[in-house]
């Protein structure tokens, strides 16, 4: 496996994502604005972070942790079929994918920090 925290994104791949840090949407903006700079417990997040193929929406390479957030694009089945693969991919990096839906970040933060919090190793 990868041995670095990109596990082998390409050139492309850190492109879109510098463009997508530079363009989080405003719900997006909320949890990063709750979990940049280590605020939440010590552990450094990153937002659109390249891995693989992929581009995750948040990441913590200490926590091997991955968060996304999911709008009503979403919805349709066939982008529930590619979460669901793409979430299988980047597991096989020994990496756990996370998803709340973007109304449980904008109605109540507090209980999304929580629920992260609970994949989070032990200080």
């Amino acid at each position: 496996m990868a041995t670095n925290m990109f596990y082998g994104a390409s050139p492309e791949i850190f492109s879109r994502a510098d463009w997508l840090r530079k363009n989080l949407t405003p719900t997006e903006s909320i949890l990063w604005n709750a979990i940049n700079a280590s605020k939440l417990d010590g552990f450094r997040f990153k937002s659109q972070h390249p891995l693989n193929n992929f581009i995750a929406d948040f990441y913590c390479h200490k926590a091997k942790l991955v968060i996304e957030l999911d709008g009503s694009v979403h919805d349709s089945q066939e982008q529930q079929d590619w979460d669901t693969n793409r979430t299988f991919m980047i597991e096989e990096f020994g990496i756990r994918v996370v998803r709340f839906r973007n109304h449980e970040v904008v109605k109540n933060l507090e209980d999304v920090l929580k629920q992260i919090r609970q994949y989070l190793p032990n200080p």
